[in-house]
């Protein structure tokens, strides 16, 4: 009788077992709204580890510094190896250094990142089809040099893979579309940032080679200081832009969230 008032038991524990690892599932997908900030906050993270790294270094290197200098002094080690170590001990305190000047950098772009984060609403605002975007958009300007015989014509370089520049843009773009996530896949954090960083690298790439096709094409040295001033100018006025939209962005949230937290004035009168 008992067996058989309760035979759900059985069924109803598996059914909410299995709820239960759906839900699970569903809260460890990343969400495509705010990949960019996982994103940054995992390179963060991975900063914060290689400063610990360094650092661990930089007292590895010290102590075999100090001992290399007391065994000099008991004539068992050359002013050779001494020099060998203090070289090993700069190197080591210029990598902290670097990876302090890293973290600082990533703690940046995580304030971007949350600042820029986007409403649910602005689907084609979310972070993974900006890059998307990004990327197509230096596709479109690399098939003008390729469908366009005028183009060919005046700017033969952008064809040339024995050109060093163009070949270096054409390894950056098979890698940036190996990068490419599937319409449908899955993206974790990392392979958005791995993404992103490919997409950087392309952008960066096409502007050089771009540049040094145009250069060749008007019989100028594409390394020459004054022909990268252009260039330069243009990197910086794109770097000054993303950064007043960064900083209105973020100026914008906070605004919203002082006057979200702020007592209406209705409120005050009563």
């Amino acid at each position: 009788m008992l067996a058989a008032e309760w035979w759900w038991i059985g069924p109803a524990a598996v059914a909410a077992g299995a709820a239960t690892s759906v839900g699970i599932r569903l809260r460890r997908r990343p969400s495509d709204r705010r990949i960019a900030l996982d994103a940054a906050q995992h390179d963060l993270k991975v900063a914060q580890r290689a400063v610990g790294e360094n650092r661990r270094a930089v007292k590895i290197a010290r102590a075999e510094h100090a001992r290399t200098v007391a065994e000099r002094g008991a004539s068992r080690a050359s002013g050779t190896d001494v020099a060998s170590t203090r070289r090993a001990l700069k190197r080591a305190e210029h990598d902290v250094k670097a990876a302090v000047a890293d973290v600082r950098a990533r703690r940046v772009a995580l304030s971007v990142a949350r600042a820029e984060l986007p409403a649910s609403s602005q689907r084609d605002r979310y972070p993974l089809a900006r890059l998307r975007h990004a990327h197509d958009a230096v596709l479109a300007r690399w098939m003008e040099y390729e469908t366009d015989p005028a183009r060919q014509i005046a700017y033969p370089a952008m064809s040339d893979s024995r050109n060093p520049a163009t070949s270096a843009f054409l390894t950056v773009l098979r890698t940036a579309a190996e990068a490419r996530p599937a319409v449908d896949a899955r993206v974790t954090a990392s392979d958005y940032a791995e993404y992103r960083d490919a997409v950087a690298a392309l952008q960066r790439a096409f502007d050089i080679a771009e540049h040094t096709a145009k250069a060749l094409a008007e019989g100028r040295d594409p390394n020459a200081v004054g022909g990268w001033q252009d260039t330069a100018q243009q990197v910086f006025s794109r770097s000054a832009d993303a950064i007043d939209k960064a900083a209105g962005a973020a100026a914008s949230a906070i605004s919203a969230w002082n006057a979200r937290n702020r007592p209406r004035k209705e409120d005050q009168d009563r």
